[in-house]
């Protein structure tokens, strides 16, 4: 474990603080939020973006989740990334296990100034998911890295040695592709993020497509999350004969950029 930790640590572009709350437990699932906030999205989306969380946290269906665990509670710890993380928006480790418990994490949320970022770094976002997972106090029986995002990665390391020593840890990697305007990856976003980014048991990719559809995602991912519950077909990971994605597309968009 300490081995992994040390890879981990080393894919991250630059280091962001982890936070750890004190006292060891035992929960349903470790669970990371990791938020796009790059400035491909505008204000107004981005605002959007953290009301769907904080609506999906405070939602009723959430904290019955939470509740009929085998357990009955998780711990879940939030972050936000671009072209690296953001250390600010980086919240403890809190266990959920009551309503207020929910409630109060998202207050803090809700009150945390909203900013965006340049570039797009997924790695980093899976490098500081995964390292907080690892060196925390809990003992879930699951654990899961929960990535939103809006375009491929073009920043930091490459995303698919992150994801792979992530789930190599024993971590699942679930995403939600932001698929408002095109993100220039071939075979659409969602895709990519399927061949380039989730992993692990039951891993999964939910397209959004509408902004206001954004809540009721957010909420259904959690959901499904929390309680383990198997993706549908449309969402699941699925082996087929089609060309797979280049994991390097952001890259090489970004250098063609970067060279015109």
């Amino acid at each position: 474990m300490l081995t992994t930790l040390a890879i981990l640590i080393g894919l991250t572009s630059a280091a962001a603080p982890v936070s750890a709350r004190s006292g060891e437990g035992e929960v349903d699932v470790e669970l990371v939020l990791a938020v796009d906030t790059s400035r491909s999205m505008d204000y107004e989306e981005v605002r959007i973006q953290r009301e769907g969380y904080v609506e999906a946290l405070r939602h009723k269906e959430f904290i019955n989740a939470v509740k009929t665990g085998l357990i009955g509670r998780i711990a879940i710890t939030y972050f936000e990334w671009a072209g690296d993380v953001v250390p600010d928006s980086v919240m403890d480790w809190t266990i959920i296990e009551t309503e207020q418990d929910a409630l109060a994490f998202a207050g803090k949320l809700e009150a945390r100034p909203i900013d965006t970022q340049r570039r797009t770094s997924i790695s980093a976002a899976i490098a500081q998911g995964a390292t907080m997972i690892v060196s925390n106090a809990y003992r879930g029986t699951r654990q899961v890295i929960d990535i939103s995002g809006d375009g491929p990665n073009n920043s930091g390391n490459p995303v698919e040695p992150a994801r792979d020593k992530a789930v190599e840890a024993g971590i699942t990697i679930n995403g939600l592709a932001i698929m408002l305007r095109p993100s220039g990856t071939p075979g659409g976003l969602d895709t990519y993020y399927g061949d380039c980014v989730t992993g692990g048991p039951g891993s999964f990719v939910l397209p959004v497509h509408e902004i206001e559809d954004f809540a009721t995602a957010v909420r259904r991912k959690l959901l499904m999350e929390i309680s383990d519950l198997t993706p549908p077909a449309k969402v699941q990971r699925i082996a087929s004969n089609a060309p797979r994605s280049d994991c390097l597309i952001g890259e090489k968009q970004w250098q063609d950029l970067f060279d015109r």
